[in-house]
């Protein structure tokens, strides 16, 4: 395997990162389409990182930081290239990130159904947090 390459997403990798996610994500999210994901690295240039091997995108992980709490989304591995590291090294990444900037603790959203997730979170350290439910509203029509 090439070595793995970590870095912020920018505007021209949007493309990439989307088709990537069907790939290689589980599930899709309403703000899963270009406008949301510009308007997140626009908002927080380095909150979207990826892991790039030989030039191909092979991983991703959203780490954003609302200057409170750390939240961890579509951390993604391209199936060829899982179990290698490369979620490891993108988690490491983004806790490095939430460390410089003061955070404490990072939350990551994970499908209650995707047990291969959950293997892979208990490994990085994460556990369940039973007391907590996520409640959502869809704030567009």
């Amino acid at each position: 395997m090439n070595e793995v390459h970590i870095r912020p997403a920018g505007p021209a990798d949007l493309d990439a990162v989307l088709a990537f996610w069907k790939t290689a994500a589980e599930g899709t999210s309403i703000s899963d389409d270009r406008s949301g994901v510009e308007r997140l690295i626009g908002r927080d240039p380095e909150s979207l990182v990826l892991a790039e091997t030989g030039g191909e995108l092979v991983g991703t992980v959203i780490a954003g930081f609302d200057g409170w709490r750390c939240h961890l989304y579509r951390l993604a591995v391209h199936p060829e290239h899982r179990r290698q590291g490369i979620g490891s090294a993108l988690l490491a990444a983004a806790e490095e990130r939430f460390t410089a900037l003061g955070g404490r603790r990072g939350d990551a959203m994970v499908l209650t159904d995707n047990e291969r997730a959950h293997h892979a979170w208990r490994a990085a350290g994460y556990a369940p947090q039973e007391a907590w439910r996520r409640w959502v509203k869809s704030l567009t029509s």
